[in-house]
């Protein structure tokens, strides 16, 4: 079957370990189901595989990809969930679970005509919803859901700062917290970008770093070093800092420990999601009409273009694959 996968890990290069190729069908164990993918999204966690985070050398080959809608072997249209907690896990949350993957990590990815997961991770497709949107659910926009709803426990009416809009998780934060009354502000070094944002549905938008005309009650947080001072002093006392990622850097050059304890900040991580909250956000998008933003579909054979845009920085929403 035709495939995307890493063969070698650079943490300098990463492309230069991007095959597009023939890899063998996967086979199904006891309790995993077959997927048959129509489309599959890109994720900064594909990029960072390549780089050898979180990826091993000891699994190449290894097919990237953790998100996917397909079809499934009793011919239903179905998303998939890339977490994949322990067989032994018993927890209601399988993201706490210590023993947790995602796919593409220990498992072959979504990157692939076909996809083998554990029954219980895939969930009934929204009619309502195309291939190349639900494709964009399971890890951006999940991971956005968690932040906000879940994590961090946003409120209709207050007021929340995205920084660094761009990636998926960044304009899935704004049009979530949009659709569910929140007031969104949005910070980009890009004026493009933040003509994006508003058009989103973010009520202003600030240069990074920018004093902003008021204190928030959340920050969503993904891009670390660069933003980090920022977040922490863009805050109301008794605030919350929601942190999924930092695609600038884990070490911020002051962690601004006197300004949390003072003003009783909380700083929060958040990882992926839930099958049930899976399931949520599509109840959310299937009744709100709400819907992805896609910066740019692509055939899978022109992953690699996909992979360059990512690296460059050069987008705003999700690019999606399509089979």
């Amino acid at each position: 079957m035709r495939a995307v996968y890493a063969d070698s890990l650079n943490p300098d290069d990463p492309l230069a370990g991007l095959v597009v190729g023939d890899r063998p069908e996967p086979e199904v164990p006891d309790g995993w189901t077959r997927v048959t993918v129509k489309a599959t999204a890109l994720n900064h966690h594909d990029l960072w595989s390549l780089k050898g985070v979180g990826l091993g050398q000891d699994k190449l080959p290894m097919i990237l990809g953790c998100d996917a809608a397909g079809v499934d072997e009793d011919g239903t249209e179905v998303l998939v969930h890339a977490v994949i907690s322990d067989p032994g896990f018993t927890g209601s949350d399988e993201t706490t679970d210590p023993k947790r993957s995602l796919l593409s990590e220990r498992h072959q990815g979504t990157f692939a005509e076909t996809v083998v997961v554990p029954t219980r991770n895939v969930i009934p497709k929204p009619a309502g919803l195309s291939m190349e949107e639900a494709a964009c659910l399971p890890t951006a926009w999940l991971t956005a859901y968690r932040m906000l709803f879940v994590r961090g426990g946003v409120r209709p009416g207050e007021t929340v700062l995205v920084q660094g809009v761009g990636g998926g998780v960044a304009t899935a934060l704004i049009t979530l917290g949009r659709a569910a009354g929140v007031r969104v502000l949005a910070t980009s070094r890009s004026e493009e970008k933040k003509a994006r944002a508003l058009d989103l549905g973010a009520h202003a938008v600030f240069d990074v770093g920018e004093r902003l005309p008021q204190k928030v009650d959340a920050v969503m947080e993904t891009v670390g070093r660069a933003t980090w001072d920022h977040s922490i002093r863009s805050l109301r006392p008794g605030g919350r800092l929601v942190i999924s990622g930092h695609t600038s850097g884990p070490q911020p050059d002051d962690a601004q420990l006197t300004r949390i304890f003072f003003l009783q900040l909380s700083v929060i991580g958040s990882t992926m999601g839930t099958r049930d909250e899976l399931g949520d956000l599509v109840r959310l998008l299937d009744s709100s009409g709400t819907r992805p933003l896609i910066d740019r579909t692509l055939p899978l054979e022109s992953a690699r273009e996909g992979f360059a845009a990512m690296d460059s920085g050069d987008l705003v929403g999700k690019v999606v694959f399509t089979l």
